[in-house]
């Protein structure tokens, strides 16, 4: 049984999967498992991940029947995961430093209040090229001040503890939490235990075209500002986070008014500052 279980849901993304493969295979830690969990593609994505499971017998390809969504598609993984710590890659994203998953894997071991742990970013464009990085609080106690004004962790840079997730039933599986299914998940078991985010640049985030058009944004936008009111009296700073997230909204909305003129990595760089 290997001590991480590194899950990777994937739709469709044989253009990038390899990519975030080889990025996990360069790690100094070798002790884990992959779990490629695969949505229905109706692409190449399972000749891609087949062809590197013949070299690597850590590496677990398992397809969904249908098209599931995010939410399941992340509880299966969970499930079938074996390992004590669960590390998260989307498909498209990379770990950019060798050492991340040693570092992680060291911090937890060492710190047993701790549940989770994630790192700084770097944000890429489609051809893998820097845009900027930036680094996100350390400490639990700055990120219980900001996290319900914003989410304090990239999602494909978190290590944490399986058995404090899977205590909480996994990802919300609800509509109420679609498309922002991991800051819900952060916010249920910020009571269970310590959060951090170590000083490092490790992960690179793509920056490409979403899915979703600018409205539907602007709508799970306004459906997450509703749902953080369910953490009223939970953590501190409600008043004043709430009035940051309301801040954030309208950035956007006049972002999308006006997003011809002002280049996408520019407005980035300037919004993760709220």
């Amino acid at each position: 049984m290997k001590k991480v279980s590194i899950i990777i849901p994937t739709w469709n993304g044989s253009k990038w999967i390899k990519r975030a493969i080889d990025s996990i295979k360069a790690q100094s830690y070798k002790d884990w498992e992959l779990l490629v969990v695969d949505d229905g593609s109706m692409d190449d994505t399972a000749s891609v991940v087949l062809s590197l499971i013949k070299d690597d017998d850590r590496v677990k390809y398992i397809k969904n029947d249908q098209n599931m969504g995010i939410q399941k598609t992340l509880n299966r993984g969970l499930r079938e995961a074996l390992g004590v710590y669960i590390a998260r890659l989307d498909d498209d994203d990379i770990w950019c430093d060798t050492e991340k998953l040693a570092k992680q894997v060291e911090f937890l071991d060492n710190n047993s209040d701790y549940i989770l742990v994630g790192t700084g970013v770097v944000m890429m464009n489609e051809s893998g090229s820097e845009l900027f990085r930036y680094l996100l609080p350390e400490k639990d106690e700055d990120i219980k001040n900001r996290i319900l004004g914003k989410n304090c962790f990239v999602h494909s840079s978190v290590v944490f503890r399986k058995d404090t997730v899977s205590g909480v039933g996994g990802y919300g599986e609800g509509d109420e939490a679609l498309h922002f299914e991991d800051y819900d998940l952060w916010l249920r078991i910020g009571n269970m235990g310590k959060f951090a985010n170590l000083p490092i640049y490790a992960t690179g985030y793509t920056v490409r075209d979403s899915s979703l058009s600018a409205i539907n944004k602007l709508y799970v936008f306004r459906k997450l500002l509703s749902h953080l009111r369910k953490y009223k009296g939970q953590y501190k700073n409600y008043y004043l986070n709430i009035t940051l997230s309301y801040t954030r909204y309208f950035a956007y909305s006049v972002y999308i008014k006006i997003s011809k003129i002002i280049p996408l990595n520019f407005f980035l760089k300037i919004y993760k500052e709220f």
